[in-house]
């Protein structure tokens, strides 16, 4: 049986030889990050070996990636992707205080599991024993929605006035996603980021964020002529929806806020701004589309630049649902 001493804890270990480093070091008690749960998608439980290196074996093609780009030397290893055949002394890396204070997330991770991170990771959440990540990939859709003309709209309006509209306006985007099985992840100013995920609902995640975009400019044109009653002008919003792999995990506040990341997210939000561009009120990209099929009509499409992303993107959009 091969060990691992293990510092600054001064911890030894055995290490079974279908056991990794990060795996007996956790069974062991030692506080060891393992952001993305022990998948070789950060290196958050690096080590370096410092006695007994060739003990190691050689490493795993995702350690061999990651190795490459962050310019690793031998003795730099990825403790969930290194197994050992002999006695080997290492040292931990991440040792800041606020990374030993958060490092082993599994306790939080069953707490916050009972909320939104139930909710939208249902069975990927890991079982009892196993490296729990900060976040899983998913299949979502991600809608962006934002009022449009809001600052001239605000400014011509008593400060409460503002508030008490923009407080209506954000529970009637809130009843939309939360009808068609999203939720709202994040409220920013005048517009709302939603997360829609597969899982318990017979609608494909995409379909409902279709709908539920569809819902907010429906609720938005009701009240237009209330508003134009009663200040003298109104506002319209922009819907934007893509879909993709993100990353979907809880912020560990008091709240834990349920949150996505990921490029997807960020050309979900590119999609939203590009309406202002377009003269549209709604529009979708191409893997977005491509997830609806018949279910949605369309109108016009738009091959443009988005802010920050590389290449054109072919942008669709929305008329209708079928």
């Amino acid at each position: 049986m091969a060990n691992a001493y293990i510092l600054p804890d001064q911890k030894l270990t055995d290490c079974g030889p279908a056991e990794t480093i990060l795996s007996a070091a956790l069974r062991a008690g030692v506080p060891f990050a393992h952001a993305c749960g022990g998948h070789a998608s950060c290196s958050t439980c690096r080590v370096v070996v410092l006695e007994g290196w060739n003990a190691c074996r050689e490493r795993t093609p995702k350690e061999l990636a990651i190795a490459e780009r962050l310019g690793f030397p031998p003795e730099f290893r990825l403790a969930c992707q290194t197994k050992i055949i002999g006695d080997v002394t290492l040292r931990r890396l991440v040792l800041d205080d606020e990374d030993v204070e958060h490092t082993d997330l599994r306790p939080r991770f069953r707490r916050r599991a009972r909320g939104p991170l139930r909710w939208a990771l249902g069975d990927l959440i890991p079982r009892r024993g196993q490296p729990r990540p900060i976040g899983v990939e998913v299949e979502a859709a991600v809608l962006f929605a934002d009022i449009r003309g809001f600052t001239g709209f605000s400014e011509a309006l008593l400060p409460y006035d503002v508030i008490h509209v923009l407080q209506r306006h954000a529970l009637q985007v809130t009843q939309a996603v939360e009808r068609h099985g999203g939720v709202v992840t994040s409220y920013m100013g005048d517009g709302v980021m939603a997360l829609f995920v597969p899982g318990r609902h017979r609608a494909p995640a995409t379909l409902r964020a279709l709908r539920a975009g569809l819902q907010m400019l429906a609720a938005t044109d009701k009240a237009r002529p209330a508003l134009e009653e009663l200040y003298g002008r109104s506002f319209d919003i922009n819907v934007g929806v893509h879909s993709g792999p993100v990353i979907v995990g809880t912020l560990w506040g008091a709240q834990a806020p349920l949150t996505a990341l990921g490029d997807n997210v960020n050309v979900a939000s590119r999609i939203e701004q590009a309406n202002k561009e377009c003269g549209t009120r709604f529009l979708i990209s191409e893997p977005a589309r491509a997830d609806l099929g018949e279910a949605v009509v369309t109108g016009r499409s738009f091959t443009c630049c988005l802010p920050g992303k590389a290449g054109e993107h072919t942008l669709i959009e929305v008329l209708g649902s079928a």
